[in-house]
């Protein structure tokens, strides 16, 4: 009677762990891993790790912070070099997120634009074009090293509009 009741009890949890698990072979390896688009990316940026798709930018080793020299502050003052706005008083976040391959080199870019309250929406194409060309013309990235190889990662930088101006950089 008390192994019989053990069995009712088991075999509900046992079919329930078997769904979940091929459930969970649906989904990617990553979140939105960015692979190539003939008609946005640049044929001639390489990744060194072949097939795999990078390193997140919230899992590597450090991921705390900008890999990048003279780090945010440095990217900060090109910014402000070139006075980047929109004539429109838009607000909220414009995003490129992209790849920087074991050289330091960047690609793969991928813009998000969103108003104040995350909601998806198109900044003036101008404003957006050229806070785009200023993420890929940076050219100070560092590589990502794991157990002393250097390795593809994924980097974002995302631009705080405040009255068609950038106010600020995340992360």
């Amino acid at each position: 009677m008390k192994n019989g009741f053990l069995f009712i009890l088991l075999v509900p949890l046992l079919i329930n762990c078997q769904t979940e698990k091929s459930a969970a072979s649906n989904y990617q390896s990553h979140v939105e891993d960015i692979v190539f688009d003939e008609k946005k990316d640049d044929p001639n940026f390489k990744r060194c790790d072949g097939n795999d798709l990078g390193i997140q930018y919230y899992s590597g080793p450090s991921s705390a912070s900008i890999q990048y020299r003279g780090e945010k502050i440095a990217i900060i003052k090109n910014l402000e070099k070139l006075k980047i706005g929109s004539s429109n008083s838009e607000n909220g976040y414009i995003t490129v997120r992209f790849l920087v391959n074991c050289e330091g080199r960047s690609g793969y870019f991928r813009v998000q634009e969103m108003d104040e309250k995350y909601k998806v929406i198109k900044y003036d194409k101008t404003f957006s074009d050229q806070l785009l060309s200023f993420t890929k013309n940076l050219g100070g990235w560092i590589p990502m090293k794991i157990n002393g190889k250097n390795r593809d990662y994924y980097q974002y930088l995302t631009y705080k509009i405040e009255n068609g101006k950038v106010s600020e950089i995340l992360p």
